[in-house]
C-alpha cells in the first residue's frame, strides 16, 4: 500500500505583484550575475523564471507535494521521476533521496515527507525530530531601489509586522541614503538586512559603502564579500561592529563543509540556511553547537517550499533570525488553498498532517504552462 505507483510533475509561472522586486529605474548590468541568479537587467526574468510542482501517490491514494527551485531541468525532473516509481516510501532513506539535482531535491524530499507525515498522522516538523516554536519571524525582501523606494517599501512590511526587511544591493547602490530615508520614515520600527550576495567583492568597497550608513536601523550584512575571503569576513566584524552573515545554499552547488571554515575562523556571526530538509536541520545544529544564530533561506518561493521551509525553522533549535519566508509580500499566488497565516511578521507553523497543507488545483490550472510529466506503473 505504500508503494508509489504515480507522479505528475507540472510547470507553472507565477508572476511577481508589480513593482516587488526592483525600482524601475534601476537596472542591473552585472551580467554575471544575472546569469548565475536568473534575474535579468530588471529582475523581470526572476519572476518569470518557472518551477515545477510534483505530487507523488501511493498505491493507497495518498498523495504528497513537492514545489521546485526555478528553472530546474525537466529532463533531470523525468530521470528521477523514474527512479521513485514503484519504490515503497517506508524503505526509502528519507536523509538521503536518490536525487542527484539539488534545484529538484527538495520537491522529492517535501513530497516523501508529507506523505510520511500523513501517514503518521503527524506534521513534518516532527519527522524532523519535533519543533521548537509555533510560529516563525519573517523578513520583508526585495530587490535594488532608489532611497524613496527603499523607504516605502520597508514602511510597507513594517505596517504588517515585519521586524526586519531585506535588500538586495550592488555596489552601486548608495546604501547610507537607503537607510537614512528609511529610517526617516519608519523611525526604529525596523531594522534593515544588507545582502550584496558578495558583490561588494572585497572589505575595502565594503567599508567605503557603509560610511556613513546608519547603523541603528542595521540588523547586519549577509555575504558582502566573496566567501573564500575568511579573514574578510572577520576584518569586517572587527571594522563595522555589527553582525555579518552568512549564507550556505545548497541548491547553489556549495557544500554543508563550506560552513566549517566558517566555524574554525569564528568568522560569521550567524547563518542563512537554504536547501534540504534534514541537511538544513543538521547546519543549524552545527550553527548551535558554535553558539550562533540562523534563519531559514529561500529563493522567492511559492506556497509550497515556503510551508516546508516553516517546517524546517521550527525544527532547528536556533532559528531565532526572521527567515527568509515573504511570497505573500512577492508573488500573485502560491498556488495552496489555505495561504501560510501571517500575523505581526510572523507565519504559523501548519500543525496538520504532513506538511498540512493543500494544493490548489484552480490556481495550479491557472498558472500551468503547457509542459507536464505525468508517468504511472
Amino acid at each position: 500500500m505504500t508503494t508509489i505507483t504515480a507522479i505528475r510533475a507540472t510547470e507553472v509561472i507565477v508572476p511577481a505583484k508589480p513593482g516587488s522586486l526592483n525600482s524601475e529605474q534601476v537596472l542591473d548590468k552585472d551580467t554575471a550575475f544575472a546569469k548565475k541568479f536568473m534575474t535579468g537587467e530588471s529582475w523581470t526574468e526572476f519572476a518569470n523564471q518557472p518551477k515545477w510542482i510534483v505530487e507523488i501517490t501511493l498505491k493507497n491514494g495518498l498523495t504528497g507535494i513537492g514545489e521546485t527551485y526555478r528553472s530546474a531541468s525537466k529532463e533531470l525532473l523525468e530521470e528521477t521521476i523514474n527512479v521513485f516509481l514503484g519504490e515503497d516510501l517506508l524503505k526509502l532513506n528519507w536523509r538521503r533521496l536518490p536525487v542527484s539535482d539539488q534545484r529538484i531535491y527538495e520537491a522529492f524530499e517535501s513530497a516523501v515527507l508529507d506523505l510520511v507525515g500523513k501517514l503518521l498522522n503527524v506534521p513534518v516538523y516532527q519527522l524532523l525530530g519535533g519543533k521548537y516554536r509555533d510560529t516563525i519571524d519573517c523578513m520583508g525582501w526585495t530587490g535594488r531601489r532608489t532611497p524613496e523606494d527603499a523607504a516605502q517599501k520597508a514602511f510597507e512590511a513594517m505596517q504588517k509586522g515585519h521586524k526586519v526587511f531585506k535588500f538586495k544591493c550592488s555596489d552601486e547602490d548608495a546604501v547610507r541614503l537607503w537607510t537614512q530615508e528609511i529610517h526617516k520614515k519608519c523611525g526604529d520600527g525596523i531594522k534593515v538586512l544588507l545582502d550584496p550576495n558578495q558583490r561588494w567583492n572585497d572589505v575595502a568597497t565594503t567599508l567605503k559603502l557603509m560610511e556613513g550608513v546608519d547603523r541603528n536601523t542595521m540588523l547586519g550584512l549577509e555575504d558582502p564579500i566573496l566567501h573564500a575571503d575568511v579573514e574578510g569576513f572577520k576584518t569586517l566584524q572587527e571594522k563595522l561592529q555589527m553582525p555579518i552573515y552568512r549564507h550556505i545554499s545548497l541548491p547553489y552547488t556549495q557544500d554543508i563543509r563550506d560552513m566549517i571554515t566558517f566555524v574554525r575562523a569564528d568568522a560569521a556571526d550567524g547563518y542563512n540556511f537554504n536547501g534540504s530538509a534534514y541537511n538544513s536541520v543538521l547546519l543549524a545544529e552545527i550553527a548551535h553547537l558554535e553558539g550562533k544564530p540562523c534563519w531559514r533561506g529561500s529563493e522567492v518561493d511559492l506556497g509550497i517550499s515556503e510551508t516546508m521551509g516553516l517546517h524546517i525553522a521550527a525544527a532547528s533549535i536556533n532559528c531565532t533570525i526572521p527567515s527568509d519566508i515573504f511570497g505573500e509580500l512577492v508573488r500573485v499566488d502560491d498556488l495552496i488553498v489555505n495561504p501560510i497565516h501571517f500575523e505581526n511578521g510572523a507565519a504559523t507553523v501548519p500543525s496538520g498532517s504532513g506538511l498540512g497543507i493543500e494544493l490548489d488545483a484552480e490556481a495550479i490550472n491557472k498558472y500551468k504552462t503547457n509542459r507536464r510529466i505525468e508517468k504511472t506503473i
